[in-house]
């Protein structure tokens, strides 16, 4: 069902555990959500078919009343499951504040500049440590490569990111030069447990409208692509782009 996935490269780094157990369960013969279910512990969302949503009913709103996540039997909604297993906090936390503008506002056809910001921070998330990344940080604001996989190489080497967003996982099975991801500051060490716990009580609407994302090219991360050893890598202008006007 899902492309070969090498386990191995670093980026997989906290996700390889459940990552593997899940993937080998589809392999045999398991539907999606039924590999996540036997993954899963208890207390923890549900997983059932893509089918158990009631139509006309927003999915973010079925999970929040029904503790179950509707899931299809594809990459994306894989990642997303493995996501809710290794962050439960935070996708709640997620899933809360996107049922609130539901209630609020309704399903519009336009999400809302909360709602925006909620799914591509569920979608393509990084977390860097505020703290302990904060000149990082502050170089890829201002897409200064040079300072941040240069100058600052040692602190991504050191303290590599940890990555969120399902959408951002599924391209990395078949990884390219100019994924991004949109990091956002994390008020923890990186410590999976303190990050799930930390992020989800920093995200509010107050706190994502302003949209505290910086790009982080992941492909540069120190270690993790074999090309990047040579600093002509972040000389591509396509990827590292120049900040705008």
């Amino acid at each position: 069902m899902f492309p070969p996935i090498d386990w191995q490269a670093p980026w997989w780094h906290h996700w390889r555990e459940h990552g593997v157990r899940v993937a080998a369960l589809v392999h045999a013969g398991a539907r999606v959500h039924e590999a996540l279910n036997a993954a899963g512990v208890d207390g923890s969302v549900r997983f059932v078919p893509q089918s158990a949503l009631p139509e006309g009913l927003a999915y973010e709103a079925f999970i929040f009343e029904t503790n179950t996540v509707p899931t299809r039997d594809n990459l994306h909604d894989f990642f997303n499951g493995l996501a809710w297993l290794r962050f439960p906090l935070i996708k709640a936390r997620l899933n809360a504040l996107q049922y609130e503008q539901i209630r609020k506002d309704g399903v519009q056809q336009l999400r809302g500049a909360v709602r925006d910001a909620l799914t591509l921070f569920d979608e393509n998330a990084a977390f860097l440590c505020a703290d302990l990344h904060a000149p990082v940080i502050a170089a890829l604001r201002k897409h200064d490569w040079q300072a941040a996989f240069q100058t600052h190489r040692h602190l991504l080497a050191e303290h590599p990111p940890v990555l969120f967003g399902h959408a951002l996982l599924e391209k990395l099975v078949s990884p390219y030069k100019s994924i991004v991801a949109h990091v956002f500051p994390a008020r923890s060490a990186m410590n999976l447990e303190v990050i799930d716990a930390a992020v989800a009580a920093q995200l509010s609407e107050n706190s994502l409208i302003p949209k505290p994302f910086a790009p982080l090219p992941v492909l540069g991360v120190p270690a993790w692509w074999a090309a990047n050893e040579n600093p002509d890598f972040y000389t591509d202008s396509t990827v590292f782009r120049a900040p705008r006007p």
